[in-house]
Order: structure tokens, then C-alpha cells, then sequence
């Protein structure tokens, strides 16, 4: 995984996280539920690059 990878998962969690506790104080549901879903997609998108990481652990720069 390149480290601009890491980058732009890492800030679009944090993106989430703002818009979520903006929503959580301002009582604005779409708010809230728009915050989790960048996290969660950021989250995704984490899990797939580290499976692409352990498959290049295993089988090398190969592919």
C-alpha cells in the first residue's frame, strides 16, 4: 500500500468523524449518518489495501 493511500484513507475517516460529532451537536441526523458512512468507507478501503499488503507478503512483488 503507498503511504498517499494511508493518507487519503486516514483523513477521509477523520472527515467522517468531524461531520459526525457536528451532527451529534447540532442534532442533524443527515449529518450524522453522512459522517459514518465516510468512515466506514474509509474503513473498506483500509481492509482492502491491507489485503492487497499480505498478498504481497506472500507472494511477492510478483503481481
Amino acid at each position: 500500500m503507498g503511504l498517499g493511500d494511508k493518507i487519503s484513507n486516514q483523513a477521509e475517516e477523520l472527515k467522517g468523524k468531524a461531520k459526525e460529532a457536528f451532527g451529534n451537536a447540532t442534532d442533524n441526523e443527515r449529518l450524522q449518518a453522512e459522517g459514518q458512512g465516510d468512515q466506514a468507507s474509509a474503513n473498506t478501503k483500509q481492509a482492502g489495501e491491507n489485503v492487497k499488503d499480505a498478498a504481497k507478503n506472500v507472494f511477492g512483488d510478483k503481481q
